[in-house]
């Protein structure tokens, strides 16, 4: 019998489309975001960590202005988001506040996710708020974006953040049950996908046509997202939003919608991509202690255990760390740049602080993205 690969999920994005929210544009759905905020509120008490991934700006803008039809001026989609955007983080607020639950707004444009240090800004970001119980709700920025760095949709951004965050899972609701083998409006004899793996030209091929009238997704853009997000191994749910307690029964391990699933876990598939790095920014000269923590224990590397700094390397770019005979030990995403990793060596991390002024992460390079060699192969292990 089919599990939800969401009862063992621990980090999840759940991304709820403009026609749910707005109850098919006819305004921001109350009693559906209430529905969400309880169901997210019990997912938060059972530890799981969630971000919201939330259309509905520009829907919501439009209903308040008074437009039946979707525009497709730019500067109009813009003005219609910075109307609709006002009500929809209020109402997502009033919701959540009503189960002892903060809430943070953030904006993004896919420059901010193509930019290293914007990107890794919004990483620490989302995490810092996730540590401290807080339900991040994201919106493309729609107020300022233009058209050659817009997302397209929110099923791409959904799977953005999924990769950014290292989701175990992304969950997309929409207003249809999920996959079927075809159109089931033209086709009826079109059966209904339960599980496939994600990523696969069979399932691109299954999906098709435009969305909805006020959103700007359909399936095939969900089927483009799932392949996205199992690129950092995470699993992907496309389920209706309208289905009763939806989330709450996904947690469970009901299995509702379509389940699409990834072949490596994130942290697998994270470790994965820092060994297949052929291509270092630079180079960490450990001291004994150090080099025998990372093959023994499987800790994260710290300032102090660094004796030498070698390239010209910025945050968050794939170093080598070496023993002092040059033998490569392991090598992982540094989480400072080399003038600051060459202030902070053999210095302990409580020290950072009073050196930069600030403190990025106390590890020079956290075993979550670290690799080890092996001394025997020269391979990652």
């Amino acid at each position: 019998m089919l599990r939800s690969v969401i009862a063992d999920a621990h980090r999840l994005v759940i991304k709820v489309g403009s026609s749910l929210v707005t109850n098919d544009g006819r305004g921001l759905d109350h009693h559906a975001l209430q529905r969400w905020a309880a169901e997210i509120s019990a997912l938060n008490r059972a530890g799981k960590a969630v971000v919201l991934v939330s259309s509905g700006a520009i829907a919501e803008g439009m209903q308040r202005l008074g437009w039946r039809m979707r525009p497709k001026a730019l500067h109009e989609l813009q003005a219609a988001a910075a109307v609709g955007q006002m009500g929809l983080v209020q109402a997502y607020e009033t919701c959540f506040r009503e189960h002892g639950l903060r809430t943070a707004q953030i904006l993004l444009t896919h420059e901010d996710l193509s930019d290293r240090t914007r990107y890794l800004n919004a990483r620490s970001t989302l995490l810092t708020l996730l540590s401290m119980g807080v339900i991040p709700i994201i919106n493309e920025n729609d107020t300022v974006v233009t058209a050659e760095i817009k997302f397209g949709d929110n099923d791409t951004l959904g799977a953005l953040v999924t990769n950014l965050i290292d989701a175990d899972a992304l969950i997309i609701l929409t207003d249809q049950r999920g996959l079927y083998t075809a159109d089931p409006r033209k086709h009826p004899d079109a059966k209904f996908v339960d599980e496939a793996e994600a990523g696969t030209a069979e399932l691109e091929q299954m999906a098709g046509g435009a969305g909805s009238t006020v959103g700007t997704g359909g399936m095939l853009t969900k089927i483009l997202a799932a392949k996205r997000a199992a690129g950092s191994g995470a699993h992907t749910i496309i389920a209706s939003g309208r289905e009763p307690n939806v989330l709450s029964r996904l947690a469970q391990g009901e299995a509702i919608g379509t389940q699409l699933v990834a072949r490596t876990s994130p942290l697998a598939a994270r470790k994965q991509w820092i060994a297949d790095h052929l291509q270092v920014a630079g180079r960490l000269t450990l001291d004994d202690g150090a080099v025998q923590a990372l093959r023994t224990d499987g800790v994260s590397l710290l300032p102090v255990g660094v004796v030498d700094v070698q390239g010209a390397f910025l945050r968050g770019e794939v170093v080598s760390c070496l023993t002092f005979e040059g033998m490569e030990v392991a090598r992982g995403l540094v989480n400072y740049s080399a003038d600051e990793a060459r202030r902070i060596m053999r210095v302990p991390s409580k020290q950072i602080e009073s050196i930069l002024g600030y403190v990025d992460e106390p590890e020079m390079i956290h075993r979550d993205n670290l690799i080890v060699v092996s001394p025997a192969t020269g391979k990652a292990k």
